[in-house]
């Protein structure tokens, strides 16, 4: 069976990218335009979630196989269709909740705020998906399928299938889909749930299934009067898919911190998303939309040249990761952690520059020289060396390119003038 990297590379990686060309292609025949930078953006916080699983950087507080070991009430000889339905519709019916419970409660909307961070509505965005959940806590949703007996091998097959079927949807170009709106989760109750407004907030949390939403009542439909204003109700202003994974949990940790209530340090990991003490927010008001009609989007001024750059940062990347899925089951898990953390380095080094950071620039100095270190300790990268011979000379004359073009950006495009343009598109 095939590991969960090489699904990825061979089979959701390839749609994914079709996909969204496809949608940027359509966008442009309209007179639309897909901004680039926040496209760059969503797919580094979706190679950060990938990564984290593949390094294995995450742990489980309760096990499915705890759960088939202690409460399996059934046995079954093969696996019969019925199984992989019915594991189908409790993992979804889980994923309902979970995701109902990052959305409801403070501590856990940290692990989510991440995917409802941008502030456009695409097939790129689908891909914003949380790199701090490092400790799982859900299986308990699991324990249908345990005592019926459903073998881990279907979950893992099942899973994943489950997981794809939630990208298609987060498109704007999809309208309503007839009879289809009644059963499936659509682009139109998808666009609900990203939404802030006020009628749409906290809505259809089904993933597959719209059923759930009807059932346990939290569907909303798309109103035609209502246009969706995308985003979070604290806007991120950062592309650096780091910060945005950590900015809310850190806001709690500061809170409760500050606050001079104890039962406010205790309960506020607990109370609903976005509550805070009295005291504090009072004394440290962070800001907050409330008017949807007077929002403006995080639109920093760059030049094509620039956006050019980021977009050729995450392109080389996502092949260096590509290559990385390729080779994982043939390098040693030290040389797996090494990769994997040059490449989680790369993303934070070119997302901070796109923030206009200046340990943005450092960082970036810092992955090309670890990057020519690497190739230059073992003259070979990772094996890239038997099957093309010049591929590791060329990335060193990309990282040594790409991080002169950051210190240039840094003293020429990021002037005082455009500190300023930025400094005012946040307020």
């Amino acid at each position: 069976m095939l590991s969960f990297e090489k699904i990825l590379l061979y089979y959701a990686i390839p749609y994914f990218t079709i996909s969204m060309v496809i949608e940027l292609l359509y966008a442009r025949w309209k007179g639309e335009n897909i901004p680039m930078i926040d496209t760059v953006s969503s797919l580094s916080s979706g190679m950060t979630n990938i990564l984290k699983g593949s390094l294995g950087l995450g742990v489980s507080i309760l096990t499915y196989e705890f759960l088939l070991a202690h409460f399996q009430l059934f046995h079954w000889q093969g696996r019969p269709v019925w199984m992989f339905i019915f594991c189908f519709i409790c993992i979804d019916l889980s994923g309902y909740w979970v995701h109902r419970i990052e959305h409801v409660v403070n501590f856990f909307w940290n692990r989510h705020i991440i995917h409802h961070s941008s502030e456009e509505f695409n097939l790129a965005c689908a891909l914003r998906q949380s790199f701090s959940d490092f400790v799982g806590y859900f299986t308990i949703f699991f324990l249908p399928m345990s005592l019926l007996g459903v073998p881990t091998l279907v979950i893992a097959i099942v899973a994943p299938v489950q997981l794809f079927m939630q990208f298609w949807y987060h498109t704007r170009y999809i309208r309503k889909m007839g009879i289809l709106e009644k059963i499936i989760v659509t682009p139109s109750h998808h666009r609900v749930h990203h939404a802030m407004n006020d009628i749409y907030l906290d809505k259809n949390f089904g993933q597959t299934l719209i059923i759930w939403d009807k059932l346990f009542g939290t569907y909303q439909e798309e109103l035609p009067e209502v246009e969706p204003v995308y985003g979070v109700k604290r806007p991120v202003q950062t592309w650096n898919p780091f910060i945005i994974n950590f900015k809310h949990l850190y806001l709690l940790v500061q809170d409760a911190w500050r606050t001079e209530s104890y039962r406010d340090k205790l309960r506020i990991w607990f109370m609903p998303t976005g509550w805070r003490p009295a005291d504090i927010a009072a004394k440290y008001p962070v800001p907050y939309v409330e008017d949807m009609s007077t929002f403006r989007k995080f639109k920093p001024v760059y030049s094509d040249t620039f956006v050019a750059w980021s977009f050729a940062q995450m392109l080389a990347t996502l092949l260096l990761m590509c290559f990385f899925f390729y080779r994982i089951d043939q390098i040693s898990h030290r040389e797996i952690l090494i990769y994997g953390g040059f490449l989680l380095l790369s993303i934070f080094a070119y997302t901070a520059v796109m923030d206009r950071q200046a340990y943005g620039v450092a960082a970036t100095i810092v992955q090309t020289a670890a990057g020519i270190g690497l190739i230059l300790g073992t003259a070979d990268w990772f094996g890239m060396a038997d099957i093309w011979s010049a591929g590791p000379a060329l990335m060193i004359v990309f990282w040594v390119l790409s991080a002169s073009a950051s210190v240039f950006f840094w003293f020429t495009e990021f002037s005082r003038k455009e500190q300023m343009l930025m400094a005012e598109n946040k307020e």
